[in-house]
């Protein structure tokens, strides 16, 4: 992997990761832009003991524009994008709406690839193992940043789940605190850890899932499950089998294996509804242990964490969507509606051949 790092004309850093050594980058963005100037603000609320960006200037970002308007496709002649080059393998810049700035932490766009028409599902192996090293530098990078305290590299897919932008691209979000779920997670760690003398619930979690008709699919390195207690209708579980905190401490044997099981994944969740129905709309993020002090979950460290991605779609069956009605969205309690049982069975019938 050759990384190169430049400026956008409003000062904002682009970065090229390319699968050749010998590509140059060194195309001036020629757009009159001026510096971009962001202000995001973080709330806490005391009694729900969570936090709120409140980041009013996104209220102008993109908007659903036109295929030969895309702003993450290639610069071609006289029409400029975010990305000044002609071609790209992999690009990531700082969102010029984002919704954490400044002391409130950052947020990136990652563009997978250059084919405004493709998918995550329709990368080479090679193409997604390129990805996978942008995560991790990304992940590093990010984490030395004084205002960040955690780093989740996330895609959201499809019109449904809210996505502005159609190009195939992801985002990621550098956190100043350790976000609610997390802190649920290291909760659960910290009291388990205490009353089983030293047990790891998460090593407890993954080996009754392998034991368990959950599995979807799994290899050497890797094994994909829909969770005992999966709160959307199609959710998958991507976990290495053995136990690391994020991206930068996988080892190299399960960064290779890791193209094959998810691009296999990806595939089987656009085949989930059936042949004819538009691409599945979903939301996939990995989970990685934050990289401030832990000191309030008593006697848990960063390596107690366990990397993992969730993937999940809205869609519940054909031609219809889960929406996070009263008791999701008033109570955080969720009800679904596909039992996890038939979910993972679903998913195993739509194997590739």
């Amino acid at each position: 992997m050759k990384k190169t790092s430049t400026r956008l004309a409003d000062g904002r850093e682009l970065i090229y990761y390319d699968l050749r050594d010998d590509v140059v980058r060194n195309t001036v963005d020629r757009r009159p832009l001026e510096r971009t100037v962001t202000s995001s603000e973080i709330r806490r609320d005391v009694l729900l003991g969570d936090s709120v960006a409140v980041a009013s200037h996104r209220q102008s970002r993109t908007y659903h524009p036109p295929a030969d308007e895309c702003p993450l496709c290639p610069s071609r002649g006289d029409r400029m994008s975010e990305i000044p080059d002609s071609s790209y393998d992999v690009v990531v810049f700082e969102n010029r709406f984002p919704s954490l700035a400044g002391d409130s932490g950052r947020c990136e766009v990652m563009c997978f690839t250059p084919d405004h028409d493709a998918s995550f599902a329709d990368l080479t192996e090679e193409q997604a193992r390129l990805v996978l090293d942008a995560w991790t530098d990304r992940t590093s990078e990010l984490s030395h940043l004084a205002s960040v305290e955690q780093v989740f590299c996330f895609e959201n897919r499809g019109a449904e789940i809210g996505v502005t932008l159609q190009h195939p691209h992801g985002q990621i979000y550098a956190y100043p605190f350790t976000t609610p779920r997390t802190a649920l997670m290291l909760r659960s760690l910290a009291t388990h850890k205490a009353a089983t003398g030293g047990q790891n619930l998460f090593d407890v979690v993954l080996e009754r899932e392998l034991a368990d008709e959950r599995v979807v699919l799994q290899g050497e390195h890797w094994v994909a499950f829909v969770p005992y207690a999966a709160h959307w209708p199609y959710e998958v579980h991507l976990y290495p089998k053995r136990r690391v905190p994020d991206l930068l401490a996988l080892g190299e044997a399960a960064r290779t294996e890791f193209p094959q099981v998810y691009l296999e994944l990806l595939r089987r969740f656009d085949r989930i509804f059936g042949e004819g129905e538009p691409p599945t709309p979903y939301i996939a993020g990995w989970h990685q242990a934050p990289f401030g002090a832990l000191e309030e979950f008593e006697g848990v460290s960063r390596d107690d964490f366990a990397l993992h991605l969730e993937l999940f779609t809205i869609r519940r069956t054909s031609g219809k969507l889960k929406f996070l009605a009263g008791s999701e969205s008033g109570m955080s309690v969720f009800i679904n509606d596909v039992p996890p049982e038939r979910a993972a069975e679903r998913l195993r019938e739509v194997a590739s051949s």
